[in-house]
């Protein structure tokens, strides 16, 4: 449903923020270019941008456990404020932070101002829990990283938590601490006052911001927080400020955290997969499974082929230093953006729903860019692409590229394009630049599943999604964010014959969502309903048996929608197996 994150949100949370996110999918509609030209206008720099790096950074790098430390070990916050003196960041070095994510080719960063534990890494004047009064550095980052990133042509980014772990009057408390630190006296009005003063200084004391990234509103809904307050406090401080969806608004773009979305999000929507470099947000001196460089190219081409933006994490030290392994996989992704940016920066989601090719593609004007993962002896293919292509050549090496043409057996169809494999390949990605005639045309592409004797299978990754928020979640091979009772999947089925066909679900759905009903419909042909039984888990998949419908001979397509919503979706959909009733 929602990604497992390692950082962000853990499990105990995931109910609230479902239910948080199916409030908002019933109530709002998520923002598009299509529909905001304000947006347009204000995203356009992001758009462009295509790449950032996040920041964790905070107190809890001391312990050195990641920023979840204090929820996980179920720390008091009489202990937790132990750290703030023991945090002497002397070796932060503005500079060279903005310097990395420039050489990286990043476009801008977004930094922790304060993280759940409610420490505050710039100085504000409603609260001595801060690295300016309550450390012996004694001085505010965040200005030294304002200036720096000025200097150097980045855009500056906060993130903001909403829930707060150490401030008196956020609510609830941790389960931990009822006797040690009763809510009683606590007034919850009074910690929005406190938020909204700090969003105020830190968009009046630090230039212009890029960003305001929320995190951490799930333990409430749009009122309780008073969103749409915020929002336009925010707005009315700096216009043209982009916000993203986790303060129970949908705002300005959707933020899939360490997994990247199937395809394009629906209808347009902007989207950032934020992502780890490593399996921590905040520095964990024990993780060492770093992603290596050739994964976190291929997940940049990735994103871009689909229209996302990266945002990819560094945690700092105590010491405010950036671990080795993320400064040497952050300079040889650079290296690699250094050729071949120009097929990331600016561009816009393929045209095509897949290529046939190991590696992405995507689209700038009339240039269409092939990122090539893999090139074998013989060549690579395309197929679909009608604008005639006017030259192809190598990013960097200018190397001209053969291209062939093999005409389809099917009158009116474009031919499949055969490209010779250049004299040098990148080990990365090779990415070769074909200018065309004007802007690709591309045929139709839909994925169409042709049954056999014993059936077939429709895979969740194959799915057409309509809706607003259901997306396909690659970590988990299925469909995901289900909560829009208008939200359905549909994939295109070819029945050899005519005849009843037994369907079966293969699904994960929570305890917590109860009462869910799903419908199942093939062509003009008569649905079916059936419940949505629990699992242990949103990840505990099992099959379940929706029913039998009859398929005409030839192409139809199939529909999974909500009959009914359960409390928080309706569930999480792997697969949907077709079986022929003899």
């Amino acid at each position: 449903m929602i990604p497992r994150p390692r950082g962000h949100m853990p499990a105990r949370a995931l109910l609230c923020a479902l239910l948080a996110l199916l409030a908002v999918a019933g109530s709002c509609r998520a923002a598009t270019l299509q529909d905001d030209p304000t947006l347009a206008k204000r995203s356009a720099w992001w758009r462009d941008a295509r790449f950032g790096m996040f920041i964790h950074w905070g107190v809890y790098a001391v312990p050195a456990q990641g920023e979840w430390y204090m929820n996980n070990a179920k720390v008091q916050v009489k202990d937790y404020e132990k750290y703030p003196p023991q945090f002497n960041p002397v070796k932060f070095n503005a500079k060279e932070w903005v310097s990395l994510a420039k050489a990286a080719g990043m476009k801008y960063i977004t930094i922790t101002s304060k993280h759940h534990d409610g420490f505050c890494m710039f100085d504000t004047k409603l609260t001595d829990y801060s690295i300016v009064k309550d450390t012996p550095y004694g001085r505010d980052p965040m200005k030294d990283l304002a200036a720096e990133c000025r200097r150097q042509g980045i855009r500056l980014c906060f993130y903001y938590s909403v829930m707060d772990w150490h401030h008196p009057d956020y609510l609830p408390r941790r389960p931990w601490e009822a006797e040690t630190r009763p809510a009683s006296g606590a007034d919850f009005s009074r910690y929005l006052d406190y938020m909204q003063g700090q969003l105020r200084e830190i968009l009046t004391n630090y230039g212009d911001i890029g960003v305001i990234w929320f995190d951490g509103g799930w333990e409430g809904d749009a009122a309780k927080n008073h969103s749409q307050e915020v929002v336009d406090l925010i707005r009315s401080i700096q216009p043209k400020v982009l916000i993203n969806d986790r303060i129970n608004l949908p705002e300005d773009f959707s933020t899939p955290e360490q997994t990247i979305p199937a395809g394009a999000m629906t209808g347009g929507r902007l989207w950032e997969t934020c992502m780890t470099l490593n399996g921590n947000w905040g520095f964990n001196k024990d993780d060492h499974g770093w992603k290596s460089t050739e994964d976190l190219v291929h997940k940049l081409c990735d994103i871009a082929s689909k229209g996302g933006n990266f945002l990819l994490n560094v945690g700092p030290t105590a010491e405010g230093v950036i671990p080795t392994e993320s400064v040497e996989r952050l300079q040889q992704v650079g290296q690699w953006m250094k050729v071949n940016g120009a097929s990331i920066y600016g561009t816009e989601k393929s045209p095509f729903r897949r290529v046939s090719f190991e590696g992405r593609c995507t689209v700038k004007g009339d240039r269409l860019y092939l990122q090539v993962f893999q090139w074998p002896e013989a060549g690579i293919q395309l197929t679909g692409l009608k604008t005639p292509i006017l030259s192809a050549k190598v990013l960097g090496s200018g190397e001209t590229v053969s291209v062939g043409r093999v005409l389809s057996e099917n009158p009116g169809s474009a031919p499949t394009l055969t490209l010779k494999r250049p004299s040098k390949v990148d080990a990365l990605a090779t990415v070769v630049e074909l200018k065309l005639e004007g802007a690709p045309q591309v045929e139709s592409q839909a994925v169409v599943t042709r049954l056999g004797a014993d059936g077939g299978t429709l895979k969740a990754g194959d799915a057409e999604v309509h809706g607003s928020n259901l997306q396909y979640e690659s970590d988990k091979d299925a469909l995901g964010f289900w909560v829009n009772s208008g939200d359905s999947a549909s994939w295109e089925v070819e029945a050899p014959e005519a005849g009843q066909y037994q369907a079966t679900l293969t699904y994960a759905c929570d305890p917590a969502s109860t009462g869910a009903r799903f419908e199942l419909s093939a062509g003009s042909g008569r649905a079916v309903q059936g419940d949505v039984p629990a699992t242990d888990s949103w990840t505990d998949f099992k099959t379940l048996d929706a029913g039998t419908l009859r398929l005409v001979k030839g192409r139809q397509t199939l529909v999974v929608r909500p009959a009914v919503l359960g409390k928080v979706a309706l569930m999480n959909l792997r697969s949907v197996r077709l079986t022929p009733v003899r």
